[in-house]
C-alpha cells in the first residue's frame, strides 16, 4: 500500500531513511511508510526523529514504557491506526504487562489493570487530546496529587502533544497500518533502538 502522496514516496533524499526503504524493497519486505515522510525532507526530519527520541527515551521520572503507552493512547483517541499499533507494540515490549495490558488500556482505561496514578495521567492526556480548551492548572495539580512530579508531567504533556502532531501528519498523508507482525517487529525495534536514524 502507498500513501496519498506518491510524489513524496518517489523522491527520497539521501540519508538513513532512504537506505532503510531501499533495503526493505530489495528484500521485498513490508516497511513502515512513515519512512517515506522522513526521507522526503531528511535534513529537516532528522531533527524530528531526535526530538522524538529525547521525549520518549530521555531518563526521567516517567518510564519509557509508560510514555509509549501515552503515545498509543493519544493515537487511539485520534483514531490513528498506524500510530496506535506502532506504539502499542513498543509499549508492549517495554511494560511488564505486555500486550494484554496495553490492549486493556486502549479498550477501556477505566477498567484496565493499571494504578490510580497511571489512570489519572491517561485521563489527563485523553482530555488534552479531545478537550484541550478545558485544561487548566487544577488539572496539573491533580496529577501532582496523584503522585506525579513536574518532570513526569512535562514528558507526558510533550509526548501527548508530539503524537497529536504525528497522528495528523500520518493520517492526512495516508500512511497505512501494517500487518500485526510487522508492527510487532517495529515495536521490538523501537523498544531497543529508539527513534534516532543517522
Amino acid at each position: 500500500m502507498s500513501t496519498y502522496l506518491p510524489g513524496v514516496e518517489a523522491n527520497p533524499k539521501p540519508g538513513a531513511y532512504r537506505d532503510l526503504i531501499e533495503q526493505a524493497r530489495e528484500r521485498g519486505a513490508e516497511y513502515s511508510k512513515i519512512w517515506d515522510l522522513f526521507a522526503f525532507q531528511h535534513d529537516v526530519t532528522i531533527h524530528l526523529g531526535r526530538f522524538s527520541h529525547g521525549i520518549l527515551r530521555e531518563p526521567a521520572s516517567i518510564s519509557p514504557g509508560f510514555r509509549e503507552l501515552i503515545a498509543a493512547y493519544t493515537s487511539c483517541q485520534n483514531q490513528c491506526g498506524f500510530c496506535t499499533e506502532a506504539h502499542a507494540a513498543a509499549a508492549a515490549e517495554l511494560l511488564d504487562g505486555g500486550e494484554p495490558l496495553v490492549r486493556a488500556v486502549l479498550t477501556d482505561v477505566e477498567h484496565a489493570p493499571i494504578t490510580p496514578r497511571e489512570r489519572a495521567m491517561l485521563r489527563f492526556v485523553g482530555r488534552m487530546t479531545t478537550a484541550l480548551p478545558g485544561i487548566c492548572a487544577a488539572d496539573v495539580q491533580q496529577l501532582r496529587e496523584a503522585g506525579w512530579d513536574d518532570e513526569a508531567i512535562y514528558f507526558a504533556i510533550t509526548t501527548c502533544a508530539l503524537f497529536n502532531f504525528y497522528n495528523r501528519w500520518i493520517t492526512a498523508t495516508g500512511v497505512p497500518v501494517m500487518s500485526r507482525e510487522a508492527h510487532r517487529e517495529q515495536g521490538r525495534a523501537l523498544a531497543t533502538r529508539g527513534y534516532t536514524r543517522g
